[in-house]
């Protein structure tokens, strides 16, 4: 027995001395010390020894044990540190090389614009309102004085969910909401998505934004929504801006303008930007029509007022001197650090 302990010691340690990695090494740990390994084995057969002779073969057993666990964790040992070394010989650190930053994202152009906006409205006393960029076709049509088979209402410009539900084709209804609860006076900006059948191209997008805002109130006239959009102009594009009133026709409206700015890259004078007629158009107003009072349960005899809307887009567009509205939406990081 004491012969067969010792060839198997010696067996073990021939094999922990062979093993070059830790897998190995728990190979050989395994062959003679696990459940089913060779030192296992010969405790397992001591029911055939001589009882007189067992206290001696179980302690030629634990030494063995013993002899092959030191070897063992020596040679485990070792193998960490040639493992580890290697390791760090692989991956080695440059300290000396910069930092990776860490990119900070910042503000939309879109978003920029908005606050703007925004505020120089918050600090004429008007309050920002959102609604429901699905909107049904009363809100969006009806109570705007936008009757049935009216060109606005074709499919050719109009995203239709059903024919009652539509995606907002701009933000009013949210003007119309407000006005139906009653609440006045109104003093309101309403901006957020709309949404048009139109080709994506340099200065149209089927999916876009708009700032429309609404004042309702007891003797308001066409000379306060002038002196309104002549200090929102103003707060924009630079003190010095001046504004040009132009006849137009919107359903909502009576009477209705275009708004034009002077232009603030040439101060007026004539240049690429304003193509030569000093003038840029930014927005579109009105007084409020009487029909949309009335259908909003509003009395026209004794409220008047103005509305206006703007596209958010046009505004960064021009005030950031962009030529093509795409840019805004393709999230190219050269085009956005800019801003």
């Amino acid at each position: 027995m004491k012969e067969k302990l010792q060839h198997i010691q010696e067996e073990a340690a021939k094999r922990i001395q062979e093993a070059n990695s830790l897998d190995k090494l728990n190979e050989v740990r395994v062959a003679f010390l696990g459940k089913k390994g060779e030192l296992t084995a010969v405790l397992k057969g001591m029911k055939d020894v001589a009882p007189e002779d067992r206290p001696k073969v179980g302690q030629w057993v634990n030494e063995v044990r013993a002899e092959l666990e030191g070897l063992l964790e020596e040679t485990k040992a070792k193998l960490e540190a040639e493992a580890l070394e290697k390791k760090l010989r692989e991956e080695v650190i440059d300290v000396t090389l910069p930092a990776k930053k860490m990119e900070i994202g910042h503000r939309h152009p879109n978003t920029i614009a908005l606050e703007e906006v925004e505020r120089i409205f918050i600090g004429m006393g008007y309050e920002v309102v959102e609604g429901p960029e699905v909107e049904y076709d009363l809100y969006n049509f009806e109570k705007l004085n936008i009757p049935e088979g009216h060109p606005a209402k074709d499919e050719q410009d109009t995203f239709y969910v059903n024919k009652n539900i539509v995606l907002r084709t701009q933000t009013s209804p949210v003007q119309a909401r407000v006005m139906e609860k009653g609440k006045l006076p109104i003093r309101m900006i309403a901006p957020g998505r709309v949404f048009r059948s139109d080709e994506v191209d340099a200065t149209h997008s089927p999916s876009f934004h708009q700032i429309e805002g609404l004042v309702i109130d007891k003797h308001i006239t066409f000379a306060d929504l002038k002196g309104t959009l002549e200090e929102f102009a103003k707060e924009l594009f630079g003190p010095e801006t001046k504004t040009k009133f132009r006849p137009h026709h919107f359903p909502f409206t009576e009477p209705s303008a275009e708004v034009d700015v002077s232009c603030f890259k040439c101060g007026g004078k004539g240049c690429r930007f304003c193509k030569g007629s000093g003038w840029i158009e930014i927005l579109g107003c009105g007084m409020v029509h009487p029909h949309v009072l009335e259908m909003c349960g509003i009395d026209p005899e004794e409220y008047t007022g103005f509305a206006f809307g703007v596209g958010l887009e046009r505004i960064a567009l021009l005030k950031y001197e962009i030529d093509d509205m795409r840019l805004l939406y393709e999230n190219d990081t050269r085009f956005l650090r800019q801003f």
